[in-house]
């Protein structure tokens, strides 16, 4: 889908989003790194993806404000751990100050503890790698409280009716947080018990939710792209051709489960649940592809983190986590057109003028 939206949309209040300004800072020993300003590598998943193209686009623009030289690459797919380490081997040899960085696995940890090591300081946008202290601080949404959400609002469609779920994951071979965190965050939200938080798929296959009785028919990597999803959902089908509620990790992979249900003519007969809020999903909401997406900030996330190292970069300030989380808090809103009792949430009218992409 197209938009003719801009990519940057400044001077927004995002919902639960701070200003830097309110963002809590420490005073600690920082470095310069070099004549020609302030170094800092944004190292992200992949330009693939909308999401992460808004996150290049925030981060340039900060840069500018803030006097810093950046430096940006991205995996050549999402997963792709080798382009990323090159890219954080290539910031510690110019002597960058810091490194953004949203990591695509547990690989690139050893490559991250050398940058630290080396007296980078390393800020997770949006992912945080697993060790979370093999960073310095993570600026992201809470992808477990994205989850709820869409998982709460899903329970509330179906007015007690049987839940056969059919969840859209990001990676069958490898552990992220943020694959989890969104799965099991859903399942939570839809009020059924998670087995280990941290583990997607063994949960128990049926039971009850909610509202009612549910029936898990699996799980399906997608790879966070929309012809992951599209194939994803079709081996869904082929399982249960009965699926009533999809989850899926992010709003590409929706929009190939959509094009999988409509082929099967199940397109009005289930409840599409994403998360990302990029303006293709938010369309995607008011078009009714997309039932209820949890919409996060991107640009947010990487103007604070380019902030932050230039901040600290000039007079060895750090910047603080959230108060009761592990991370910065950059915001989560629903959205939906169909508003749940109970489940906060704002229209896609509002969210296209948060939206990015």
């Amino acid at each position: 889908m197209t938009n003719d939206r801009p990519a940057l949309r400044r001077g927004i209040a995002l919902t639960g989003a701070l200003a830097l300004g309110a963002l809590g800072l420490t005073a600690c020993g920082g470095s310069d790194s070099g004549d020609n300003g302030v170094g800092v590598s944004l190292i992200v998943k992949t330009t693939t993806n909308p999401f992460f193209v808004a996150m290049q686009d925030g981060a340039e623009a900060a840069a500018v404000d803030h006097g810093v030289d950046l430096t940006m690459a991205a995996g050549k797919a999402d997963g792709d751990e080798e382009t990323q380490i090159q890219a954080i081997e290539n910031a510690i040899a110019r002597g960058d100050a810091g490194i953004l960085i949203t990591p695509n696995g547990p690989s690139v940890v050893d490559a991250l503890k050398k940058a630290r090591d080396a007296g980078l300081y390393v800020i997770a946008l949006d992912t945080p790698p697993d060790p979370a202290d093999a960073v310095d601080i993570t600026f992201a949404t809470d992808n477990r409280q994205a989850g709820v959400l869409i998982g709460e609002w899903a329970a509330a469609q179906l007015d007690g009716e049987k839940a056969t779920i059919a969840l859209l994951d990001l990676f069958d071979d490898k552990v992220v947080s943020v694959d989890y965190d969104r799965d099991q965050g859903f399942l939570e939200g839809m009020g059924i018990d998670v087995a280990d938080p941290s583990t997607n798929g063994d949960e128990a296959p049926t039971g009850t939710y909610s509202g009612g009785d549910y029936e898990i028919v699996g799980n399906e990597a997608s790879q966070g792209a929309e012809d992951g999803g599209r194939t994803a959902m079709e081996n869904l089908l082929t399982k249960n051709p009965d699926v009533n509620v999809v989850y899926t990790i992010n709003e590409p992979a929706a929009y190939g489960a959509y094009q999988a249900l409509e082929a099967a003519g199940r397109e009005k007969d289930v409840v599409l649940v994403s998360v990302d809020g990029g303006c293709a999903g938010i369309d995607n909401v008011q078009e009714g592809v997309i039932g209820a997406t949890s919409q996060q900030y991107p640009v947010k996330m990487a103007e604070l983190g380019v902030e932050a190292i230039a901040q600290l970069a000039k007079d060895g300030t750090k910047p603080e986590t959230t108060e009761g989380l592990d991370f910065f808090d950059t915001g989560v809103a629903l959205v939906t057109d169909t508003p749940a009792d109970g489940v906060e949430s704002i229209d896609s009218a509002a969210a296209a003028d948060l939206c990015w992409g």
